[in-house]
């Protein structure tokens, strides 16, 4: 998902190419009035995350291994954002709610990821196994695991929460801000930090870099493409690298909508075997 996975619009209105060929080799800038690691941080976590109220994209997911061989997945992602009455439709990054609905190929056919997304406290999350009809609770533990057997991590479709890291700024070049982030419980993942790349002018992440325990970057997240959908800046194509195994994954995201007032009971374990259809088209 957006990373992993923002979740989007309807019409397109612009396509931005980022020049993502040259991120690290861009020159740095020093300048005055910049915006605080603070404000960095939460504006991008609000970009990449919660654009509009809520959404809904179809997926296409293509894991690509060492040796050229592929395996497709397509699914459709629903969001609901969980804001106050009196808030701003943009103002708040809080509570969150996904459901992940599989169309092919036949083996997860029916399949359902939910996510109950916390802030400050651990997410909730269940699979859906058609096959077997059972519904399995994911443990926090889990969630830094392989989605469906990509090189995604669930935590990537849902988000990191952005408390559980320490923030620096660490470089600023004319496009982009470069963000450290270290873990605070460095027993509950497996690598030591990552550094993220976001677009100054609309603080979207467009390349992220995992570095394991001893300091070797292993997983690479980038942004391939991006469109203006009803003004906001959304990622349309993306790919994670594992380079260890040499493997690839891509995703791309079609038929993108926002604000399309989806209703709350659709994010339930009622409707993790009973999908809601007329909102997956």
């Amino acid at each position: 998902m957006k990373s992993p996975y923002a979740y989007y619009g309807f019409f397109v209105a612009l396509v931005v190419l980022f020049p993502l060929i040259v991120v690290g080799a861009e020159t740095v800038v020093e300048e005055e009035d910049l915006p605080t690691v603070e404000e960095i941080v939460n504006n991008t976590n609000r970009v990449a995350y919660y654009q509009g109220r809520d959404g809904r994209a179809r997926v296409k997911m293509i894991v690509t291994d060492s040796r050229g061989n592929e395996r497709t997945r397509e699914f459709t992602i629903l969001r609901l954002d969980e804001q106050p009455d009196d808030a701003a439709s943009d103002a708040i990054c809080g509570d969150q709610k996904l459901y992940v609905y599989f169309h092919r190929p036949a083996d997860v056919n029916k399949m359902v990821f939910m996510v109950w997304k916390h802030v400050g406290k651990d997410d909730d999350r269940w699979l859906y196994l058609p096959s077997l009809d059972l519904v399995n609770r994911i443990a926090a533990a889990d969630k830094r695991t392989s989605f469906v057997g990509s090189d995604f991590f669930y935590e990537d479709v849902s988000g990191r929460d952005i408390n559980e890291d320490e923030h620096e700024l660490i470089k600023t070049t004319e496009n982009y801000f470069v963000l450290k982030n270290t873990p605070k419980n460095t027993d509950s993942v497996e690598f030591s930090y990552y550094q993220m790349w976001i677009y100054r002018k609309t603080f979207l992440p467009v390349k992220t870099e995992y570095f394991d325990k001893k300091g070797e970057k292993y997983r690479v997240y980038e942004a391939k493409k991006v469109e203006s959908i009803d003004g906001y800046p959304t990622v349309v194509r993306s790919t994670m690298t594992d380079l260890r195994t040499e493997s690839t994954t891509s995703m791309e995201y079609k038929n993108v909508k926002y604000n399309i007032d989806l209703p709350e009971e659709i994010f339930t374990e009622r409707y993790l075997r009973n999908a809601p259809r007329k909102h997956l088209r």
